[in-house]
């Protein structure tokens, strides 16, 4: 049904081979010094997976969007904050490739070809404004040369980390929608300052950071498109990265649940396999049904997207994210019970998966705002 080609399927073989020898041995350790994968940079960079969305023209390998999804799927399923690298990177791209003039975005993405290091990310969230965008209060005033930008951000993945980040602010409040404009910003900007990195309970291995901005100076040639396109660029940028937190989401789940089946074969009591009891054969029966239904959700959206099918994409694309973050956060809560003390131990993952699933219920949008947003597609309602 979502047939690779020959080319793709040895991409996704590399991916697994990558996951396996690379990722998953030093997922725990990550977790627990809460450090930035720079190990991880470096591999994903070195085998093209760090910006394997960058178009072919600015030197990338530009992969589909069901390849993309599978990649992030593969490498979460050891490493949630692993894959979560591979999304921000993604995040900071897409709003160029949505609407980046020519010139902008060969000054930028072409920085990304090849094996760069070069991180990226999106700053949209504010601590007034989360699923409320217009809620936002970053400012961005025109001088004489460019905008002076005033406001803060939080939450921002690879905030602190990236070389340069896309930032949405308003330009002309009144406007509210129409009124919003994003702008691409450098590390080492004068006015830019750096918060603190957020103490999380789950993928630690992931920086979110604090931003402020005072009186910021950047060029007017750093604009995304005409002003007031900030919004539907936004919107567009969401609306695939709930595609990818879906991905994320069915990654751990399936991590999960291999533990899980892995466990109830070897765990003996009352004189055999716990696999052999109803119980848990129940409970790894759900477990599989609900990962797989949320994948082939999820590859239907990213299908979609790459079709250009962008409207019904950004509702599937909703459904899957709220549909295999749900599923994620419960098969991980069952693996832990399947484990039982166990899986409450820092030794076994699942404890660890659990945590990391809780994240992909939250960003991008809340489970709550996607059932409003497909809610309101599917019944034609304002």
């Amino acid at each position: 049904m979502f047939a690779l080609d020959e080319e793709q399927r040895m991409i996704l073989d590399t991916v697994r081979k990558i996951a396996d020898r690379e990722i998953a041995p030093r997922a725990a350790e990550l977790d627990e010094t809460g450090e930035f994968p720079w190990y991880a940079v470096e591999t994903f960079a070195d085998n093209g997976l760090l910006n394997a969305l960058l178009p072919v023209r600015y030197g990338g390998v530009e992969t589909s969007l069901l390849l993309f999804s599978m990649t992030i799927e593969t490498i979460a399923r050891f490493c949630a904050s692993s894959a979560l690298l591979l999304i921000a990177q993604a995040d900071g791209t897409l709003p160029l490739l949505h609407g980046g003039s020519e010139a902008l975005n060969e000054r930028y993405l072409n920085r990304l070809s090849g094996d760069s290091r070069m991180l990226t990310a999106i700053a949209a969230t504010e601590p007034s404004a989360g699923s409320d965008v217009l809620s936002m209060r970053t400012k961005a005033v025109r001088t004489g040369t460019g905008y002076a930008i005033n406001g803060q951000k939080c939450f921002i993945t690879n905030g602190s980390v990236a070389d340069f980040f896309v930032l949405y602010a308003y330009t002309d409040r009144e406007k509210q929608a129409h009124g919003i404009s994003a702008f691409v910003v450098e590390k080492g900007t004068p006015g830019l300052v750096y918060g603190k990195n957020e103490n999380k309970m789950g993928m630690r291995g992931s920086i979110n950071s604090e931003l402020f901005f005072e009186d910021m100076e950047v060029p007017e040639a750093n604009l995304i498109g005409p002003e007031g396109a900030g919004f539907a660029n936004l919107m567009k940028t969401l609306s695939m990265s709930r595609l990818f937190c879906a991905s994320q989401a069915v990654g751990i789940a399936q991590g999960a649940l291999d533990e899980a089946v892995k466990y109830a074969g070897e765990r003996i009591q009352f004189g055999k396999p716990i696999a052999a009891l109803s119980p848990i054969q129940f409970m790894i029966a759900d477990m599989a049904a609900g990962v797989e239904s949320s994948r082939l959700l999820t590859y239907k959206a990213a299908s979609l997207f790459d079709r250009g099918d962008y409207r019904h994409a950004g509702t599937m694309a909703a459904l899957a994210k709220f549909t295999a973050s749900d599923t994620a956060m419960k098969v991980t809560t069952d693996a832990v019970q399947i484990l039982g003390g166990y899986g409450y131990m820092k030794d076994y993952p699942v404890e660890r998966m659990m945590r990391d699933a809780k994240l992909t219920q939250i960003y991008t949008g809340t489970n709550q705002i996607m059932r409003m947003v497909a809610g309101r597609v599917i019944l034609n309602s304002p």
